[in-house]
């Protein structure tokens, strides 16, 4: 580490703490040469992950969005916040690992709806409704159907 003092890129490192809530450490140092103590601070370095929504146009990810999306289908449902925010976290987590720079809104929806289908089936449906633009009922019932024969055949 370069000392904004003198420029001497030698330096020892006094004490390390984390700090911004674990996702950053801070580090004291000293620099060899002029003996001065500075401060820097290590952070995990993202590359940000654009969506693909249907229209073709792209926007960066936004956990924040998904975390309201999964929030309405839950309103008036037994589903605990602490389990959203664990959906939510590990729908990011499948986008990071999947090491990609562009994912498509299709693939997000996916992967929510198969994490909703596990928390609360009316959640999920409420989720789907709107994700798959059901036009009407019939639609709608369809799907259901569809689901319930996917669920019979599994077991």
């Amino acid at each position: 580490m370069k000392c904004m003092f003198c420029g001497h890129t030698e330096s020892k490192v006094l004490d390390s703490r984390p700090a911004d809530d674990g996702t950053a450490i801070r580090r004291r140092r000293e620099c060899l040469q002029c003996g001065r103590r500075f401060t820097t601070y290590e952070m995990i370095e993202t590359t940000p992950i654009l969506v693909v929504k249907n229209d073709g146009t792209r926007q960066q990810f936004d956990a924040s969005k998904l975390k309201n999306g999964i929030v309405r289908s839950c309103e008036k449902r037994p589903v605990a916040m602490h389990d959203i925010d664990a959906l939510v976290m590990s729908v990011e987590k499948q986008i990071s690992n999947s090491l990609v720079q562009e994912i498509s809104s299709r693939q997000i929806g996916e992967m929510v709806m198969k994490g909703l289908k596990d928390l609360d089936e009316i959640a999920y449906i409420r989720f789907a409704s709107v994700y798959r633009q059901f036009r009407d009922v019939s639609a709608l019932t369809d799907f259901i159907k569809d689901e319930k024969m996917n669920t019979k055949n599994k077991r």
